[in-house]
């Protein structure tokens, strides 16, 4: 095995963890917010009694990104559709910090941050350009 094929094989485990992180995390949010009863959802999340239209969005969302940074690479079919994915939930967490931010809610942020850099890297590395020899 030459060098580069190293670099890849380890690149796309990295990318793999970093997709199966994010959809876990992702789908296990979005059950939360779909199915939970509101009551036991804002011991959680605090945030979630005033919003209850916000939470069932964002919980169809986290659904279909975690859905979509998995699937399409797993399947091979649109594969592309994993890297937009990544930019939805780049999207998703900046706008959940945004969120918290305006709420004064600074310190809950942590976790929106990491998720968007791993996403940021699942869409650099899902890149066509990247994909050569990347499976």
């Amino acid at each position: 095995m030459t060098t580069k094929q190293k670099q890849s094989t380890l690149l796309n485990i990295a990318l793999w963890t970093a997709q199966v992180v994010l959809a876990v995390s992702l789908i296990w949010a979005a059950t939360m917010k779909l199915f939970r009863p509101a009551d036991q959802l804002a011991t959680m999340w605090p945030w979630t009694a005033e919003h209850t239209n916000l939470v069932k969005l964002t919980g169809v969302l986290d659904l279909l990104s975690g859905i979509g940074l998995v699937l399409p690479t797993l399947l091979h079919i649109q594969p592309k559709l994993t890297r937009y994915a990544a930019y939805g939930t780049v999207a998703l967490m900046v706008a959940a910090s945004l969120f918290h931010l305006t709420r004064g809610e600074a310190s809950q942020i942590g976790v929106n941050i990491f998720f968007a850099l791993l996403a940021i890297f699942v869409a650099w590395g899902r890149q066509a350009p990247l994909q050569q020899g990347i499976k």
